[in-house]
């Protein structure tokens, strides 16, 4: 599998080996770890246990650092009371998605305490929820982990048809947000009192054109040709 796993600030040394024993079980090489509890963090990679997973895991400050180099981004959530503002798909079929991508596909996992923050799931194309009796509740870490990926596992690989041009990575995608972002800024679009909130929209409203690497190109050269002419302006 073509599959990257990312755990956001995950607290819990044995959450961080389940979630790299599940990979080892299900073929899945690449674990990258966004601004853990170093204490949990170290404990894990240091364990006795640890396996090639743990430590050849990645660290990194930030989400979109982490999935930079991929092309689909899934986010995990049991929903509880959050608003979705993203399209939501149940394990079945969002594994089957999984399965059917092309490029690289990262599974983001949010933190045992918090989940994933609204800044996290910005960087997602949509999100996946494992179905429970108790639909309130979250799932254990690394019991998560461990069901997505026997769920991606077992899906039948039926790739997508092949594309002209390859899909655009997360790291092309959000240096064409920040474009945005400028441009807005400069022109006074933005409000400064709901900056963040924004600029989470534009990020998903970004990823839903489902853009390829060719089309990025071409929207970046006109923003900075629009860059150009505010900055000139002022």
């Amino acid at each position: 599998m073509n599959l990257v796993v990312v755990l956001v600030a995950p607290r819990n040394p044995l959450n961080i080996g389940a979630a790299a024993r599940a990979m080892q079980n299900f073929g899945c090489e690449v674990l990258r770890v966004v601004n853990p509890y170093q204490v949990a963090f170290r404990e894990a990679v240091s364990a006795v246990s640890a396996g090639p997973i743990l430590q050849s895991a990645q660290e990194f400050d930030t989400v979109a650092d982490a999935i930079a180099d991929c092309s689909l981004v899934v986010g995990t959530t049991s929903i509880g009371h959050r608003e979705l503002k993203h399209p939501l798909k149940l394990l079945p079929p969002g594994a089957k998605a999984i399965r059917r991508a092309p490029g690289k596909t990262a599974l983001l996992f949010g933190s045992e305490k918090f989940g994933l923050s609204n800044d996290d799931i910005s960087h997602s194309h949509w999100l996946m929820r494992i179905q429970t009796i108790d639909q309130s509740r979250s799932m254990n870490l690394g019991q998560a982990v461990a069901v997505c990926l026997y769920e991606i596992a077992r899906s039948p690989v039926t790739p997508a048809e092949p594309k002209q041009s390859r899909p655009a990575t997360m790291g092309e995608l959000e240096q064409m947000t920040q474009m945005l972002l400028d441009a807005s800024r400069r022109s006074g679009y933005m409000n400064p009192v709901v900056a963040s909130s924004t600029e989470n929209k534009v990020r998903r409203m970004v990823r839903r054109l489902n853009l390829s690497a060719r089309d990025v190109s071409v929207w970046m050269g006109m923003l900075r040709q629009i860059l150009w002419k505010l900055g000139n302006s002022e």
